[in-house]
Formats: structure tokens, sequence, C-alpha cells
């Protein structure tokens, strides 16, 4: 039986639920699925700025583990396997380029050890192809340098499904028992609830088809869900008051779970808005969202091609842990995030894949050149659209960063420096940039009374960030104040004193 998968397909009989084919042992059979990876990762660094500065949720993950910042405020929702995935850079260097590279790097390794587990149970070509296809989204590029849970979700998705075809092709794979506990581990250590849908429909059939039913595999899933759970939910209990109270909790800050048709939220947000809340702004041109309603057309014919060629469960398993990824951000939730929907895309991207390959090989041979030229040209329009969006994500992306650290300089320059406490508008990041804790006295991030906050605006270097439009809480009327940008620095009394000498 199969212990590894190489390049050239010969069928072999199985009496498993979907047979996986026999492949010889050779090295040169990893060379297209690395090319993928390296490629990406090269794009990462080339598009998306090293030096772009950390955004708001990179803020709250990276302080978590920062050498130079104290830890932000973390939410119910938030899990901390990002966070200890960028540890090894984030504990004792500031560099953002630096971890900017790392991630990329640790990026393209996911994406080719991911792509690794279905060579075999599809054509070479077919395998390759998804990864092309998934990490030229113009999503997955952006978010896979950046210290954010979501791509590491859709990785972990794409290798659980293919492991867990794996093991139910050949009970002997032993690697691939290891790899489905593995992987379910990393979508737990990453987003537990994500990972409850990824894999329902794994489940389902584990408990409810007999044909399906392999004890050691399902056991395999529960272990690695527990395991990349634990911390989770042991946090759940000591910070915030028991399981159920978590997950009300991250319900109320994702604005209510229940029905909710986001899908027009999302199609929104693929013009580069990386979070669409509230989501207002008009639908992006055809050409940019076209890609998005071709994916179930192409998702449907693969389906039927597997059909045809009697490898249904293999195409039909990925479709439907697509669909239960993609059904709390399409249908659940008041806001969208184009991050949010990477493990579907991740997970579509094989069945449409086999699809394009289908269609550029189906017909005559003296047509096929043509049918391949005109698949080229499409990808090619594809691409294009894809990076303009991009760099416009980048640069508007790039833009706002550099605004917080220019307001964190001027918070240096009046004298709040560590160790000190930001509060008020956009406090989060510009604290982290600061190197100042972040503290707020109401809404999703709130972590101290007021009355608290003025005690330790006494003693220790305190700034309120207001809107240059709005104006201050009461408490800190009486503060001096100073523009900075769009911003009002208000200053308390214990930088006043600091001035004083």
């Amino acid at each position: 039986m199969v212990k590894t998968l190489s390049a050239p397909l010969v069928p072999v009989e199985s009496r498993g639920p979907t047979p996986i084919v026999r492949t010889p042992r050779r090295a040169t059979g990893q060379v297209w699925p690395a090319a993928v990876a390296v490629a990406f990762a090269l794009v990462q660094l080339a598009l998306v700025r090293p030096g772009m500065g950390l955004g708001w949720d990179e803020a709250v993950y990276v302080s978590q583990v920062s050498g130079h910042a104290p830890a932000a405020f973390f939410s119910a929702p938030r899990s901390r396997g990002v966070s200890l995935l960028a540890a090894p850079i984030a504990s004792w260097s500031s560099s953002t380029s630096l971890l900017r590279v790392y991630m990329a790097l640790l990026s393209g390794l996911g994406l080719f050890l991911a792509l690794r587990v279905w060579r075999g149970l599809f054509p070479q070509r077919v395998v390759v192809l998804a990864g092309v296809l998934f990490a030229t989204l113009w999503v997955t590029v952006f978010y896979g340098p950046e210290v954010m849970p979501n791509y590491w979700v859709a990785i972990g998705a794409l290798a659980v499904v293919g492991c867990f075809l794996r093991a139910q092709a050949d009970r002997h794979d032993r690697a691939a028992l290891w790899g489905a506990g593995v992987a379910a581990a990393l979508l737990a250590w990453m987003r537990p609830t994500d990972a409850v849908w990824v894999v329902l429909p794994l489940f389902v059939l584990l408990l409810c088809v007999r044909r399906w039913r392999r004890p050691r595999l399902f056991a395999a899933l529960v272990a690695g869900l527990g395991s990349g759970a634990v911390g989770w939910v042991a946090e759940a209990y000591v910070s915030f008051g028991g399981l159920d109270a978590r997950l009300a909790d991250a319900s109320r800050i994702q604005g209510g779970l229940g029905w909710n048709i986001a899908v027009l939220d999302q199609l929104r947000g693929l013009g580069g808005q990386t979070l669409c809340r509230p989501c207002d702004s008009p639908v992006p041109a055809p050409e940019l969202i076209a890609w998005w309603f071709a994916l179930p057309v192409l998702a449907a014919l693969g389906l039927a091609v597997a059909v045809r060629g009697r490898r249904t469960a293999r195409t039909l398993l990925p479709l439907a842990c697509a669909t239960t990824a993609g059904i709390p951000y399409l249908f659940m939730i008041g806001y969208a995030a184009p991050r949010f929907l990477l493990p579907f895309y991740a997970l579509l991207a094989i069945p449409v894949a086999d699809a394009l390959v289908h269609l550029v090989t189906t017909p005559r041979r003296t047509w096929r050149p043509v049918a391949v030229t005109l698949a080229a040209l499409v990808f090619a329009g594809h691409l294009a659209m894809q990076y303009v969006v991009l760099e416009d994500t980048v640069a508007r992306s790039t833009a706002g960063r550099q605004e917080w650290a220019r307001t964190a300089a001027e918070l240096h320059r009046l004298g709040v420096r560590p160790p000190c406490v930001v509060n008020g508008h956009e406090a989060l990041p510009i604290g982290f940039y600061a190197g100042c804790s972040s503290a707020q006295t109401q809404g999703h991030n709130a972590s101290i009374s007021q009355a608290d906050l003025l005690r330790t605006a006494q003693r220790t270097p305190t700034a309120t960030l207001v809107p240059e439009k709005d104006g201050p809480p009461g408490y800190a009327r009486d503060w001096p104040s100073h523009r900075a940008g769009d911003l009002r620095i208000h200053l308390g009394p214990a930088v006043r004193a600091d001035s004083r000498g």
C-alpha cells in the first residue's frame, strides 16, 4: 500500500471508499509543488512590503509574545496559535521586516506540505494548478506573510481533508493518520470554532456511514482537535468565566451570530477592503469579482468530472468541507473580511483545478492548443486583476500603519514613553507602536474601568486619543491636548509632572 506519493498515476484496486493510486518513488515528483511554494513566498516578499507595519489584529497577536511591547487585551474570539507561530522572531526582535520574511517562508512551506498530501489523490497537474489558483489570489498573497490565523486555517483545512481521504483509502497508512491529527490540531490551534465547521463533514461520514467508519481515524481527529483547542478552552475558564461565557462573548463581539446573509458583504470586500464593518461600500467593478462567480460553476463541473471518472468522494468531500467552512462567514455574521473565506478558497481549489484541466484536455488534438491559449489568456487577465487589488490594498494598509507610527513618535516626543498607557481611538495599534499598554474603558476591548484609568494616569504617563472632530471624554477635558494628524492627544497628569521634571 502507498506510504508516499509521486507523479505518474496508475490505478490500483482497493475495497476502501476512495482508492488512491500506486506511484513509484521519485524525487522529481516534488519539484512542481515546491516550485509553486517557492514562487508564492517570493511573490509575498516582492509585493507585500516586508517593511509594512503590523495591522490592528496583528498588533494584538504579536504583543502576546513581543519582547518590546506589553500584551494587548485578548478578546474572546481570538486564539493564541498564530502568536506562538510568530514567537520565534517576535519574542526577541522588533523588526517587522524580519517577521514578514519569516512568515512568508513559513507560509510557503505550509503550502508545499498541504499540496503534497493530495499527490496521488489527483493527477499532479491538478494538484499543482490548485496550488497556483489558491496562491495567486490577492487575499492569499496579502495574508501569507501576516501574523493572522486565517491562512493557516486554510492550510490546515486542505491538509486534514487530504489526509482523511488517504487514511480512508489505506487503513495501514500511519502517515495519513498522523497527518490528519496534526492538521486538525493546527486548525484548532489557530481558530477552534473554524476547526469545528471544517471537519464537520468528516465526522458525519465517520459516525453515520458504515463503510467510512475508521476508529483510529476518528481517534486521530479527536486527539488533534482536543490538543489544539485545550489551551483555548482552559483560557475560557481562567479568563472568561467558562466555555459558554467565552462563546457568548465571542458571538457578541462579532455582532451576534445567527441567520445573517453576508454574501453581498463578502462580495464588496473583494475590492481590497481588509475589513468591511459596516459594509456599505459599493460592489467592486465586474472585472474584479468575475472569478468569484466562476468558482461555483467550475466546482460543479469538477464534481461532474469526478462522477464520470468514478472518484466522486475525492471531489465531493473537499466541496462539502468548503461549504461548511464558508457557512458562518456567508450566512451567520453581520460583517465581512476577505480573509475569512481563505479555507473556502483553499478547499475549492482542488475541484476547480480538476475542472479547468478537463476543459483544456477534453477537446480533440486539433482544438486543444486553442483551448489552452484561451484558458491562459483568461487566467492572465484574472491574475492582472488580482494584483491590481493587491497593490491597492498594500498601499492603503501601509499608509494607515505609517500614520500609527507617526502618532506613536509624537507620543514619545510629548513624554509618553514606556512604561505608559494609551487609551481611546485606535489606542491598541498605536499603543503597540509606542511600546505602551492599551486600555479601553468601553467597547469590545474594554479592559479597565474609568476610575482605574484615572488612578493610573496619576502615576503612569497616559494619553487619550480622540478624533479631531470629536470632543474628549469627560475625565480628559482638563488634560492638555496636542494635535497629531487627524487625532487630538490628551495628556494625563503624570505626563505633565514628568515634563516639569
